[in-house]
């Protein structure tokens, strides 16, 4: 047993880290987060104009692709949630970022609308579903009493990686254009996220000889009362998580639309494309503090008062969005956008360890984001409906606000279960 724990140890036997190795594998996720972005609606938005010209296709075409795309891509979040929760990450970060670096790749040579639905299905189906999965459940399996420090660490790398790959990959695609670019992001995830993965991420603590201070590192060391591990079965019954999973969702719809058709968004208002490249990075830097300050209040209110104060700027910025008129505003909408994200995160993030437990966290996990996956696939092709039939995104903006204040209505009137109740 002793000789098995060792040979997964990623520095030689008996050598003492001056830090906790669980760190080391924060960073990994967190990239292989950044890595899910050809995956995601967000990345899909830098590609959407010049691909809807280069392929001939109209926006309710494209939001129909996507849309059936997401949901077939969907179904990866509880199968590869189950393979994590019987493999590890390692392995599944390992093997997912080759094929998705494989299918990028291939979906920059795509010239048929088969081709491109086959090869966004993929791209979802890894990306946006099974490699983020994977990320997600690294931290909770590695950090107990320090979990909440950890969570906060894990988002902030997350929002500065997106925030240099908006505008990196955005000039990519201006300069290079979107297939040239489109293929470099394959090759990256093939030469250099795969390998990193396979070389620096551990399974859990259990599973290597690491020590921290030099002390072993209990398997369950926590500050809370113990939880319960519960099976997903039995999650489902929780009010508690249909509110958090209902209202993730409600915000990756409500990004997912925007971040699709962003561009033809602040055009329609009369904003130039450089405009669109700077309002992701400023709605990416504000996540940034989005995610401190939803960390730091993580500890100290409820997690279903912290949703509905996030719902409430959310539905504030969509308010906004149908009456900007200037590039002052353009950014003050982006940054509310982006602060109601960045709290949306750390609790998606945080909660689903935190009150049904870790041995089936895969699963639950799958679970919440095969929700927030259906949400992203709905919300832009109703938003080209909304276009279609109207002429314009406002009425679409003005509606998605009530849901998004009423779900946040609800959340405010939840009540998390005491810590010894969840059992």
């Amino acid at each position: 047993m002793a000789a098995a724990r060792l040979t997964e140890s990623p520095v030689p036997a008996g050598l003492r880290l001056p830090f906790y190795y669980g760190w080391v594998t924060l960073c990994v996720a967190a990239l292989a987060m950044v890595a899910t972005l050809p995956g995601r609606t967000q990345g899909l938005g830098l590609i959407t104009e010049p691909l809807l010209r280069d392929l001939g296709l109209s926006r309710t075409v494209y939001a129909e692709i996507n849309l059936v795309a997401t949901l077939l891509g969907s179904v990866a979040c509880i199968g590869f949630g189950r393979l994590i929760d019987r493999f590890g990450s390692r392995l599944i970060l390992t093997m997912v970022a080759a094929a998705l670096g494989a299918v990028v790749v291939a979906m920059s040579r795509c010239t048929s609308l088969v081709s491109l639905a086959m090869a966004m299905t993929l791209t979802r189906a890894l990306g946006q579903s099974a490699l983020s999965v994977a990320s997600l459940s690294v931290v909770p399996l590695w950090f107990h009493r320090r979990q909440p420090q950890a969570m906060a660490t894990y988002s902030i790398l997350l929002s500065v990686g997106f925030m240099i790959a908006f505008p990196t990959l955005g000039a990519l695609i201006s300069s290079m254009g979107w297939r040239n670019a489109w293929a470099g992001v394959g090759v990256c995830l093939l030469v250099g996220m795969a390998p990193i993965a396979g070389l620096l991420m551990r399974r859990n603590p259990d599973s290597c000889g690491l020590q921290l201070d030099g002390e072993a590192i209990p398997a369950m060391e926590t500050d809370r009362a113990p939880v319960r591990d519960f099976r997903l079965g039995e999650v489902v019954r929780f009010s508690l998580f249909w509110v958090l999973a209902l209202a993730s969702a409600l915000y990756g719809f409500v990004a997912s639309g925007l971040s699709l058709f962003n561009e033809s968004v602040l055009a329609e208002r009369g904003f130039a494309l450089g405009i669109y490249h700077t309002s992701l990075a400023v709605t990416a830097l504000t996540g940034l503090v989005g995610n401190f300050i939803g960390g730091w209040l993580l500890g100290r209110m409820a997690a279903t008062r912290l949703m509905a104060i996030a719902m409430g700027l959310l539905a504030a910025a969509l308010w906004a969005l149908p009456h900007l008129h200037s590039i002052a505003g353009v950014m003050a909408q982006a940054v509310v956008m982006g602060a109601a994200g960045g709290v949306v995160t750390v609790l998606f993030f945080s909660v689903w360890s935190r009150f049904f437990g870790r041995r089936h966290l895969g699963m639950i996990q799958g679970a919440a984001q095969t929700l927030t996956v259906i949400g992203s696939a709905v919300g832009p092709l109703w938003l080209a409906k909304i276009v279609e039939w109207t002429g314009s995104y406002a009425t679409g903006f003005r509606i998605l606000g009530l849901l998004v204040a009423a779900t946040g209505i609800w959340a405010a009137l939840s009540r998390e279960p005491r810590a010894n109740a969840v059992k």
